[in-house]
């Protein structure tokens, strides 16, 4: 029988020991990371659970301990008397690094859809359509908001990389997501209980916007909900930059374009228009007025080609002409009109000028129709209102009478090899010149910045210079971001652009080192194929409803939009690819904290487990 003394000595029996540098008194049967726990020291594991015995599978609680023949697993390892150990070596770090990288070889998941991955502003696409699927579309706005503050205008006028990306192309058809985007914000838009963001405690501090297209107005939404006095500045009679003056009310009618920008303004953004750089105000007064400054000037000059004949009476720039029509002005086409280009930009010219009156529109385009880089859609719904494509054609000079154009000849193109862009590189065919007849010509093959009234430095590309890692021009409180610095994009770039400048401004203003966050890692599914889905039942993708190609005589909008019914049905068929623990995943966070490459093994023979969703509310994956 143990004496009291005996009793009293075992009960309060410690261990001395040491964790990266922090003595301490350990109870014996404690592990290394029971001690780390109790003291604040953290040390990563993915296997360990309290309720059962310790197995050190995953191999990440990995600590160094002095006098030990290599690592040992934190969870597994008691503590002894006079112990030392680290968790933090660099070899440490390596070595649960590793231990990561093996395990995502063999993880076949998916953290972020591919449709997330996929979008330039990264918006949960899969999110807000599950949102949509049970019927909660103020949630779903909320969703899409948070990274993109024009679902109404984005869901008509993207060109929808996260549908190229969509999985189900390969059950049968891409799920519609832009046009989903559309119906929640149209939602949003008619509803009498708008959203509207929280915004922050005012800040004390002005933040200037130049340009009001959507890199500017993005910055100004997000600005302002962090609590800032923001101002918009643009030079021309309306807001909305390019969204406005570059894309025709066919696709994007002006009354929803302002109606959606006013839900910046209801934020207290002030906008002032017909206030240009240079005229109305300098950089110099600017930085005297403003805490920082924020260049979303955009692309607005047409590119030239370069050719001869090209300063003829009657060759215009597409953006030139895209600027009439948004001033309510109705040039005078012609007859005959040429476009030149491929984009989208090409695509709304050449469908204007039908609505303007041509009687033969000829779109030519240098490569074949599987290089253009305008969206499918847009293409069929030009050719289903007469636009004529002449593929594998370039100009080679415009021809004309007296001052004025009257045609062009070109010359027949072949394809190469690819070039730096991906796309087949076209070269001319030798004897194969011939002319087009027109009474227009309008050159639709990119645009220019005008960056010389900002005062900042500029590329040798003539785009304005940043420091890619904090946003900032050669000018510290001067931040930029958009086509002026990128060169002619997409809109949904543009707007990440400008929410991502946001944050640099935000961290900017209140004194603190900018850091702008990378991607955060996200392992994928690689080898992915339509066997992988050939048990999915099969669901063809909802029809946009539009008007019918008779009716498309002026500048009413085409795509009706989906009903209710119709949204509901295709957000079914989403396949909800990305990982519900997305972001609640120890293994994920791990893997961004550790720098994990996940294809440093890839190429092995990876495992595959059926799903058991037998359980009514335990998943098994």
């Amino acid at each position: 029988m143990a004496t009291v003394k005996e009793k009293t000595k075992t009960k309060t029996e410690t261990l001395n020991i040491e964790i990266n540098g922090r003595k301490h008194a350990a109870k014996k049967g404690q592990t290394i990371l029971d001690v780390a726990a109790e003291i604040g020291i953290d040390i990563p594991t993915l296997c360990h659970d309290p309720r059962i015995k310790p197995y050190g599978s995953c191999r990440v609680c990995l600590v160094e301990v002095e006098g030990a023949r290599g690592p040992l697993v934190a969870c597994a390892t008691e503590v002894a008397d006079e112990m030392k150990i680290n968790t933090e070596t660099d070899a440490i770090k390596e070595l649960r690094k590793l231990s990561l990288e093996l395990l995502i070889s063999n993880h076949w998941a998916d953290c972020i859809a591919p449709c997330v991955k996929a979008c330039p502003a990264e918006t949960d696409a899969q999110g807000y359509i599950g949102l949509i699927n049970q019927g909660r579309y103020h949630e779903a706005v909320k969703l899409i908001k948070e990274t993109n503050p024009f679902p109404a205008i984005i869901g008509r006028v993207c060109t929808r990389p996260c549908e190229d990306a969509c999985r189900r192309n390969l059950v049968d058809e891409k799920v519609s997501i832009c046009w989903l985007k559309r119906f929640v914000g149209d939602f949003d838009l008619n509803s009498e209980n708008r959203y509207r963001p929280q915004k922050a405690k005012d800040s004390g501090k002005k933040v200037a916007v130049i340009g009001s297209g959507p890199a500017g107005l993005s910055c100004a939404y997000y600005s302002a909900i962090n609590g800032h006095d923001v101002t918009v500045f643009e030079a021309k009679p309306e807001a909305g930059g390019m969204l406005y003056y570059g894309i025709p009310a066919y696709r994007l009618p002006k009354d929803l374009l302002d109606k959606e920008i006013s839900t910046v303004t209801e934020l207290g953004v002030d906008i002032q228009k017909n206030k240009a750089l240079g005229d109305d105000f300098t950089m110099e007064s600017l930085q005297k007025d403003y805490d920082a400054v924020f260049l979303g000037i955009g692309a607005q000059v047409a590119s030239k080609m370069g050719i001869e004949g090209e300063d003829l009476d009657g060759v215009l720039g597409g953006v030139d002409i895209l600027r009439e029509i948004g001033l309510n002005k109705k040039p005078e086409v012609g007859r005959k009109v040429a476009v030149i280009g491929g984009g989208n930009s090409a695509i709304d010219t050449a469908r204007s000028s039908v609505r303007l009156g041509a009687k033969e529109v000829t779109l030519i385009y240098r490569r074949s129709r599987n290089e253009m880089p305008a969206h499918e859609i847009e293409i069929k719904e030009a050719e289903e209102e007469g636009v004529k494509l002449k593929l594998l054609t370039n100009p080679s000079r415009f021809l004309g009478k007296n001052g004025k154009v009257n045609g062009l000849e070109c010359v027949r193109m072949e394809l190469g090899e690819p070039d730096e862009s991906g796309r087949r590189r076209p070269s001319p065919v030798k004897g194969s010149e011939f002319k087009i007849e027109a009474d227009m010509v309008i050159v639709a093959i990119g645009q220019n910045i005008e960056v010389e009234k900002t005062g900042v430095k500029s590329t040798e590309r003539n785009r304005i210079q940043i420091d890619n890692n904090t946003l900032q021009t050669s000018i510290p409180n001067v931040f930029a971001g958009g086509d002026a610095v990128v060169g002619p994009d997409t809109a949904i770039g543009a707007i990440a652009a400008g929410r991502r400048a946001s944050i640099a401004i935000n961290q900017h203003l209140a004194g603190e080192k900018i850091k702008l966050e990378d991607k955060s890692f996200s392992a994928e599914k690689f080898g992915i194929s339509k066997e992988d889905f050939k048990d999915e039942p099969k669901a063809k993708s909802v029809k946009m409803p539009d008007i019918k190609v008779s009716e498309r005589k002026g500048f009413k909008e085409v795509e009706e939009g989906y009903s209710e019914k119709e949204a509901l049905k295709e957000a079914k068929r989403c396949l909800e690819c990305g990982c519900i623990k997305q972001n609640d995943c120890d293994l994920r966070d791990l893997s961004q904290e550790y720098g994990v490459d996940a294809t440093r093994f890839e190429g092995g023979e990876m495992l595959h487990f059926d799903i058991d969703a037998r359980h009514p509310f335990v998943k098994q994956d």
